[in-house]
């Protein structure tokens, strides 16, 4: 086994969590002239998710970064102007179109082994790909349905060819519409100059090593292998030649790399205060968010609602780059729901009620009611702050 060379930087926790929150977007100056598309090109993979509380996740990390940016302006920036794709990377994600070649060897893996069971009856992948053809961009209702009378997961012949197509990168998912996908021909959604499959395993993965890498600022082998779901091997087979450098981070008891450009300043200004979707790539991995933070987060919406404790969409408060708090909220009209509020300190109160006052706003509620909150003696100060 080859010894893993002995790093020359050393972090405290503290500077590994300020990098980390400058690598996401959310310590110093929001870059609002990149806006949206920045914000995807600099996190490289923005993940989908069907749950729709306040907004729907790849929603709400552009709106942690940036503000109150419109709603229609966030799904403009993603699906026009061929700027992005829908792949399989740390799950269903957005992800920016120059990013295409970098999925080559997710692709031919896909083509010489699928890894479902449905059966697909002959002919019924060569007609998808004809009628796409002939008629464009369509939805798998437009192809022919999307499922057959069975359960949910009982796809139609064409949704599962089309599917399979876009998993061998013949066809691209360019759009949700009702959140149902836009499939086209991927010969005519990706530009000529990113439409190959050309670089080989190897340097696709040096490649997305180094991205996540940039992405998340410092990381263990683990978190960078997560960000685009590799393997463990696949990352020790690359990162020697990735450009991330090895650090040791004081607490972390696994070794650490780092984006070397991100450790050339220390990381400064003002930091956001917001509510973070429980799909942000901030906190997406439970270890590592423990690991900065201190802070244990789980999605509820599959726990049954007796056994919740936070609520069915929690949402962690970040205010001063620490997680403070968390709260499940709902709408109701014109009113923003926090039905469960848990705040960890006091000093929590007003970053949690300034975090929902504009949660409120950019979802078009003009007022916040509060219903539960962990700890009753801070419910009138919360309630006061909002007011």
């Amino acid at each position: 086994m080859t010894s893993l060379p002995r790093p020359a930087i050393e972090l405290s926790a503290d500077e590994a969590r300020r990098i980390a929150l400058r690598a996401q977007g959310f310590l110093g100056a929001p870059d609002r002239r990149s806006g949206v598309r920045g914000v995807l090109r600099h996190l490289g993979a923005v993940q989908l998710d069907t749950i729709s509380v306040l907004a729907r996740s790849h929603e709400l990390i552009p709106y942690a970064r940036l503000g109150a940016v419109g709603r229609d302006t966030v799904e403009a920036a993603y699906w026009t102007e061929t700027h992005a794709f829908e792949y399989w990377s740390h799950a269903a994600c957005i992800l920016p179109v120059e990013e295409w070649p970098h999925f080559a060897f997710r692709r031919r893996a896909y083509r010489s082994r699928p890894h479902w069971h449905h059966d697909l009856p002959d002919g019924a992948y060569d007609q998808v790909i004809k009628q796409l053809r002939a008629e464009g961009p369509l939805t798998a209702t437009e192809l022919g349905g999307a499922k057959n009378k069975g359960e949910w997961w009982d796809w139609s012949e064409s949704k599962i060819a089309v599917e399979r197509a876009l998993m061998y990168g013949e066809v691209v998912c360019t759009e949700r519409r009702s959140w149902k996908r836009v499939y086209d021909l991927a010969e005519r959604a990706i530009p000529d100059a990113l439409l190959h499959d050309d670089l080989s395993a190897p340097e696709c993965l040096r490649r997305l090593v180094r991205l996540a890498g940039e992405a998340l600022g410092v990381g263990t082998r683990a978190d960078i292998a997560d960000y685009h779901r590799l393997k463990g091997e696949q990352f020790d087979a690359v990162v020697a030649d990735s450009g991330l450098v090895p650090v040791t981070v004081q607490g972390w008891d696994k070794p650490a790399w780092a984006d070397p450009k991100a450790l050339e300043t220390t990381p400064r200004g003002r930091h956001r205060t917001t509510l973070l979707s429980p799909f942000d790539s901030l906190i997406w991995e439970r270890a590592r968010t423990e690991r900065i933070f201190g802070f244990t987060h789980r999605l509820e919406a599959y726990v049954p609602k007796p056994k919740r404790i936070h609520g069915y969409f929690a949402m962690p408060l970040l205010a001063g780059g620490r997680l403070l708090g968390r709260v499940d909220p709902a709408r109701e009209g014109a009113t923003l729901v926090a039905k469960q509020v848990t705040l960890d300190t006091p000093k929590a109160v007003e970053p949690m009620a300034r975090a929902l006052m504009e949660a409120a706003s950019w979802v078009g509620c003009d007022s916040v009611r509060v219903e539960r909150v962990n700890r009753p003696e801070l419910t009138a100060a919360l309630v006061r702050a909002l007011t």
